[in-house]
């Protein structure tokens, strides 16, 4: 069975930065590519970053693009998101997401695995 155990989230100011990191079990990282997702309050989740298998293939979302980056390593089984020039507007539940896909979709239903989410609140 897969698992996916997201950690790292917490309370930063305005500005900070935090990496979020999603450790998987259950199967061999490098034959997934990984989703980065959140969901504020009252908003529905939404596509943050995108990690193809290789690893060279990134997407992100305009939002966050310029201040997110997305990483894994295989060795470690461990995908991240590295957090950047935080703003109020980032606040919500993060979670990662598996697919056997090569690259990844923007489409959260195109994923088979979710971890539980992590919370990341920014203060200003």
């Amino acid at each position: 069975q897969v698992q996916l155990v997201e950690s790292g989230g917490g309370l930063v100011q305005a500005g900070g930065s935090l990496r979020l990191s999603c450790a998987v079990s259950g199967r061999d990282l490098s034959s997934s590519a990984m989703g980065w997702f959140r969901r504020a309050p009252g908003k529905e989740r939404e596509f943050v970053a995108g990690l193809g298998r290789d690893g060279g293939s990134t997407t992100y979302a305009d939002s966050v693009k310029g201040r997110f980056t997305a990483s894994r390593d295989n060795a470690k089984n461990t995908a991240y998101l590295q957090m950047t020039g935080l703003k109020p507007e980032d606040t919500a539940v993060y979670y990662c997401a598996a697919t056997p896909r090569p690259y990844p979709p923007g489409s959260l239903h195109e994923y088979v695995s979710w971890g539980q989410g992590t919370q990341v609140t920014v203060s200003s």
